[in-house]
């Protein structure tokens, strides 16, 4: 379903507040959008430019236009087990996990002794030279934090597929370096705008111009934000994996095979060509949907959650949603919900039965099946994957 709103917003939403329909239509009037801005089914509010729309940019980069969690995304891992072949208690993994994996937003590794560790880190180390910043200007535990979930919507789970089949899926970003990236160039592009009497309708969606020293120091760092959170999620799925191996009776986590990996961002931009010309696109809470790219979209943490392959909708700038979308902000959804709910929607799924996740009860969030109809000409349904375990951050 597409609803051409204005000349410059294309919705695919059936379910949109007023509110995300007017920041929408603000961040579309901004001169350098081409040919127009895609807003997904799973729109919402966000910080200057709504979270669900991809917004691409001729000569100019917005950076609240690609959020403060840089490169966060999701990677999922098939194995070759099925249901029927999982121990039958299945706290024992979901600790596990938890203790394998630093949880909440500020949480950090004590060390690093891992070897894949070291190695991951090194690369960013250089990464980083080679870009010209020190990310400890950013984050001084940024190196300890690779390998860590964060919180509010970030899981671990561990899922079967339509078959059966046990799928380790995982969502989480670039951690508190990334955030602070995105807070410091945000910052720069409002004072840049305040400097030179730009008026914009809205200062979170203050911009930089390209070929500026300031949008090349950004594009630097976020390609580097953007790196970092996809090998944290490698990081954490090799801990899953592990976990996984023990709780299933294997020598190692070598010996479990990954029959299929998926690990792809859904806060990101990239340079790609759209309606004839080369854009910056920025994808704020969307997927590459390019036709058979393959893709993650989760539900909530009581939901189903799909593997989908790109159907390349060139309307939709090849983009697809990257969930379910909240329909409650966190505030209203500790207001209106209970534990005992939460306790009723998480029925038969393994997870740690406490008030800190009232706030992420899968009612808070749009209908999952609702958002997959809309996104029908997007993606195709591959898989369809429900949890079993659930692990998820204070």
């Amino acid at each position: 379903m597409m609803e051409q709103i204005t000349k410059k917003l294309m919705n695919w939403a059936s379910i949109l507040e007023q509110g995300t329909r007017e920041q929408a239509e603000k961040t579309a009037t901004m001169p350098f959008i081409h040919p127009h801005l895609a807003l997904m089914p799973d729109a919402h509010l966000g910080l200057g430019a709504t979270v669900g729309s991809v917004i691409p940019t001729l000569g100019a980069i917005m950076p609240a236009a690609v959020g403060v969690d840089i490169g966060c995304g999701m990677i999922a891992v098939r194995t070759p087990y099925t249901l029927d072949e999982l121990p039958a208690d299945r706290r024992p993994v979901r600790e596990a996990i938890e203790r394998a994996v630093p949880l909440s937003a500020g949480a950090a590794n004590q060390r690093i002794t891992r070897d894949h560790t070291k190695h991951r880190l090194n690369r960013l180390t250089v990464e980083a030279e080679q870009a010209g910043f020190d990310p400890a200007s950013y984050a001084g535990r940024w190196e300890l934090q690779l390998g860590t979930l964060g919180s509010g919507n970030h899981f671990i789970e561990i899922t079967v597929d339509e078959l059966d089949r046990v799928w380790l899926f995982l969502h989480s970003g670039s951690r508190g370096v990334g955030n602070r990236i995105a807070q410091k160039h945000v910052k720069v592009a409002r004072e840049l705008c305040e400097k030179w009497w730009i008026p914009l309708p809205d200062r979170d969606l203050a911009y930089l111009v390209e070929d500026t020293d300031e949008f090349w120091a950004y594009i630097r760092e976020m390609r580097w934000a953007q790196e970092y959170a996809l090998l944290n999620r490698e990081e954490m799925m090799d801990r899953v994996v592990a976990c996984f191996a023990e709780w299933v009776g294997l020598a190692s986590a070598d010996d479990v095979v990954r029959e299929d990996e998926i690990n792809t961002h859904h806060n990101y931009t990239e340079k790609e060509r759209h309606f004839g010309k080369d854009v910056w696109l920025s994808r704020k809470g969307a997927i590459n949907a390019a036709k058979g790219v393959m893709g993650l979209i989760p539900g909530s943490m009581g939901t189903a959650s799909y593997v989908v392959s790109g159907l390349g909708n060139p309307l939709s700038l090849n983009s697809a949603p990257h969930g379910a979308g909240r329909e409650y902000s966190r505030t209203k959804a500790r207001q209106t919900f209970t534990r005992e709910q939460l306790r009723e929607a998480m029925a038969g799924i393994e997870y740690r039965d406490t008030d800190a996740f009232i706030d992420e009860i899968p009612a808070a969030y749009k209908d999952i099946d609702q958002v997959m109809e809309d996104a029908k000409d997007l993606v195709e349904i591959r898989h369809t994957l429900r949890q079993i375990v659930n692990v998820k951050g204070d």
